[in-house]
């Protein structure tokens, strides 16, 4: 055994979970910003300088709230839901490459977890189980208006689930691999986002729905549901359903990213490898930042409409763009 190797690959775990943490806490916090920048507010500003200790607060605040489980729930799962909901946001970012390879103490250090060749198709599976914690903590909470939620986000994951496949279809059928990293690569002369802004913006689309992010944040919609699928959550166990979410929203920017804005690739890349980190990281914000702009802009959907927009507009204009990109490619190559 190559106890070096596992010592890189444990080191690299722990410093992407302790990453992905830190930047869910703090999107929380950019989030509260920024929506008050737009609405004209000031946000957060007591704890801490500027607000910065707000989210740690938040958090003491949540550890010591009572946690409390409904009489005629079923318990196991009802406990169960939100890791379930919370381990496919942290795993499907193993795939994501954050740089090349740089030269730590002598020795070649890959800035990714996992070089994978089906690392897409890696993506596609965990996305797709992570709304079985959802529905699940819906149904186990034997409330009616948690398990409309829940039906909720297993029907707009379904909707939303095919026009999103297709649209990883174009950067896999330009670039000829299903590797992430090699994907990013490709990229070098000219990010995806040029030769297909269709898709891109499909991509965009679809996952936001897929994160349940708004205007389609239907599965918790107040108005109709008084919170959705996790309305009988307290405590830790509520903070984990918006871990997951917030979580999910930096690896989506960071799949997007890679797979449409060239990833860590940027100037001086090639020279200075340290910079690929720094490039997709800033990549990411913007993602964020553009999810958090949309919420202040956007009403909630209507359910219909939801649908309406799913399988009458994203999927068929999704699969008309992988044949075009398809014929186009069997004429040029």
């Amino acid at each position: 055994m190559d106890w070096a190797m596992l010592i890189e690959w444990v080191v690299k775990a722990l410093l992407l979970t302790v990453i992905l943490l830190t930047g869910f806490a703090y999107t929380t916090y950019l989030e509260r910003k920024v929506l008050a920048w737009i609405q004209v507010r000031i946000g957060p500003n007591r704890a801490g300088p500027w607000g910065l200790l707000q989210p740690a607060a938040d958090g003491i605040k949540l550890i010591f709230k009572e946690e409390l489980i409904p009489a005629y729930a079923d318990k196991i799962i009802f406990v169960l839901a939100p890791v379930i909901t919370m381990i496919p946001a942290l795993i499907i970012n193993a795939v994501i490459p954050w740089g090349r390879e740089v030269v730590i103490f002598g020795r070649k250090v890959a800035l990714y977890l996992a070089d994978v060749n089906v690392g897409v198709l890696y993506i596609m599976a965990v996305a797709s189980i992570s709304v079985y914690g959802v529905v699940l903590a819906g149904w186990s909470s034997n409330n009616k208006y948690s398990l409309l939620g829940g039906l909720r986000a297993s029907a707009q994951m379904i909707s939303y689930e095919l026009a999103l496949g297709l649209a990883f279809l174009p950067p896999i059928m330009l670039a000829g691999t299903l590797n992430l990293r090699e994907i990013v690569e490709a990229q070098r002369s000219m990010w995806y986002v040029v030769y297909q802004p269709i898709a891109a913006f499909i991509f965009l689309v679809t996952s936001i729905a897929e994160v349940n992010r708004a205007p389609f944040d239907l599965p918790e919609a107040e108005q109709e549901l008084t919170a959705g699928y996790h309305t009988e959550y307290s405590g830790m166990k509520f903070a984990l359903f918006f871990m997951a979410e917030y979580t999910k929203m930096i690896a989506v920017s960071a799949i997007f990213a890679s797979l449409y804005l060239g990833g860590y690739l940027g100037p001086f890349e090639s020279q200075f490898p340290w910079l690929g980190p720094v490039y997709l990281a800033l990549k990411i914000f913007l993602g964020l930042f553009l999810m958090i702009w949309l919420r202040a802009t956007f009403p909630r959907f209507r359910y219909d409409q939801l649908m309406a927009l799913g399988w009458k507009g994203l999927f068929p204009l999704a699969l008309l763009n992988v044949v075009v990109t398809a014929g186009v490619l069997a004429l040029v190559g």
